[in-house]
């Protein structure tokens, strides 16, 4: 099967399709009808839609700026996007949505927010403000086949901290955590600092610390000692903002496909991006897990919302003095909470933010609050006890077939995870992978090799190596070509363009086109996905008889 098909066959993406059904079904007609009854909107996050159900996992990019957001982006997809742009300044200065599309463009915020297809259209209510600042790149690439990246604006340093964006960009984030799969937090090795934005960015994050991933960027660009001395301030920093008894892991890394710099901590680094690249290639895989996940986080929050708005509904008088006891009520909302632990028995842990819930009262009437009614209550119950659980199968059943599924193709693949060729993985002499079948597939060809006017300077590279006959193994090509410093995922993917024959060698053609690929991409160009026509060597090119 070919890589740009996530699934591996069309049954497993029905035990997906049949995951999120459920879902689906389970919402709209037992914990919508409670949110309503109860304004559960209101209060917290709006309703879902088939989209936030359906769309497919997205990885949300932050940091202040010129952390490497754009160029971290650039580094997973292989390419460049529409809108993007990169320097020491802030240069990112709106949220860009970057997904797949069949032709490239930028569909601006206010068109996104109307669109049932994309999951953006609870973001109306931030304004015009917002959505002016918004919107979506699409361009077709493998990649986003399979994920969508928001790229965030870059968070002000304190020397900015006086200037305004216009709208709640903490909320924005908020909204953003609750519905991506995982949070990207990007960090400069060079410029440590923890300002007033960045701490209510934190804020925003809060109870989706499960999602979030912590990179110390440019880690090639210090020496090991001073890199040693940054993470754990790092480490020390995030510990006082996040208060949690769990250490929050940071990975170590240089996320760009130029060449690196020599440094003592390479072999780190290329461990820690191939950790980082994993977790984010599992992501389509767990897409139905996390959607489970934050359907129960979901309706523990509306159970207590509902239990707040009962008991708040009881205690208001019928006629007189309304004002003075809702104003009561609501200084009195950490007691409240308390009493409705012990009574319901709802864990401490699925109630909202008191001082926020505090300050979304104060405008509300609560004369219009509803009772808290047990048939409601009870089915929300069920749920969360039996309807919840009999998804699980389904789930195991999925989790029993990830053998069998694919990776996100390109960067996603790892370091060194496979020679490729028409979307089928081979042998690879860098990690000794058993050979499989190979499948012979038709192409056409051009008569002109682009190679050609080169090949003899590559050539004396590859006699200067020493073939043995007429091939070079996979040891010797892999020690060559890591002088060049290329990040080890770019070098596995050149290798994968180069070994056409699938052999775990490279004869002088091969390797002359290898040479040719690292060329280009040490000159700035991007890699093509898979081999085009015109750059198959002459020898590997099928041979045509006329009958």
């Amino acid at each position: 099967m070919s890589l740009r098909r996530l699934w591996s066959s069309p049954k497993t993406l029905d035990d997906v399709n049949m995951v999120t059904e459920e879902l689906k079904n389970l919402y709209y007609k037992r914990l919508m009808p409670i949110e309503k009854y109860y304004s559960f909107q209101h209060f917290h996050s709006p309703s879902y839609e088939d989209a936030d159900f359906e769309n497919k996992p997205m990885v949300l990019v932050m940091g202040q700026y010129s952390t490497g957001k754009t160029t971290f982006i650039k580094y997973l997809i292989e390419q460049d996007f529409p809108g993007s742009r990169i320097g020491p300044e802030p240069t990112t200065d709106c949220f860009t949505a970057i997904m797949y599309g069949e032709t490239e463009g930028i569909i601006p915020g206010n068109a996104l927010t109307v669109d049932p297809r994309m999951p953006f259209r609870n973001l109306n209510p931030f304004g015009n403000s917002f959505l002016n600042r918004f919107k979506c790149a699409q361009l077709p690439n493998q990649i986003l086949e399979s994920i969508s990246i928001i790229d965030t604006p870059g968070i002000l340093t304190s020397a900015k901290r006086k200037l305004s964006r216009g709208y709640d960009f903490p909320a924005v984030l908020r909204w953003f955590a609750e519905r991506v799969d995982r949070i990207i937090l990007l960090f400069d090795a060079h410029k440590l600092e923890f300002s007033d934005e960045l701490t209510r960015a934190f804020g925003a994050l809060r109870g989706h610390e499960d999602k979030l991933r912590v990179v110390l960027n440019k880690a090639d660009r210090v020496e090991s000692q001073q890199l040693m001395r940054v993470y754990g301030a790092l480490m020390w920093s995030l510990g006082k903002v996040f208060k949690t008894p769990e250490i929050l892991r940071v990975y170590i890394g240089s996320f760009w496909s130029e060449p690196r710099r020599t440094c003592d901590h390479y072999q780190l680094i290329e461990m820690e991006e191939e950790d980082l690249l994993t977790d984010i290639r599992n992501l389509p895989r767990n897409a139905a897990i996390r959607r489970l996940n934050d359907l129960v986080k979901r309706a523990r929050l509306v159970r207590a919302h509902a239990h707040i708005i009962g008991y708040l509904k009881q205690e208001m008088p019928t006629i007189f003095c309304k004002e003075s006891k809702k104003h009561n009520l609501i200084y009195q909302l950490p007691v409240i909470f308390s009493k409705i632990q012990q009574q319901h028995r709802v864990p401490a842990g699925d109630f909202p933010d008191c001082t926020k819930m505090q300050e979304r009262l104060l405008g509300q009437d609560f004369s219009k609050f509803k009772a808290l009614k047990p048939s409601l209550m009870a089915s929300l119950d069920k749920l969360l006890s039996t309807d919840i659980a009999k998804l699980m199968p389904l789930l195991q059943q999925q989790e029993q077939k990830r053998e069998k599924k694919k990776s996100l193709p390109g960067v996603l693949d790892g370091d060194f995870l496979g020679t490729f060729k028409r979307g089928h993985y081979k042998r690879d002499p860098f990690k000794q992978i058993p050979e499989e079948e190979e499948e012979e597939g038709s192409d056409i060809y051009l008569d002109e090799w682009v190679v050609e006017k080169h090949k003899p300077k590559y050539d004396e590279i590859f006699h200067s190596l020493c073939p043995v006959a007429g091939k070079l193994t996979g040891t010797k090509v892999r020690e060559w070509m890591m002088t060049t410093l290329l990040p080890n995922s770019v070098l596995a993917h050149i290798w994968r363009l180069s070994d056409v024959d699938c052999d775990g060698m490279l004869d002088n053609e091969e390797f002359a086109l290898a040479l040719h690929f690292i060329e280009g991409k040490l000159e700035g160009y991007w890699l093509p996905h898979e081999l085009p026509p015109h750059l198959v060597p002459p020898s590997k090119r099928p041979q045509h008889t006329d009958e």
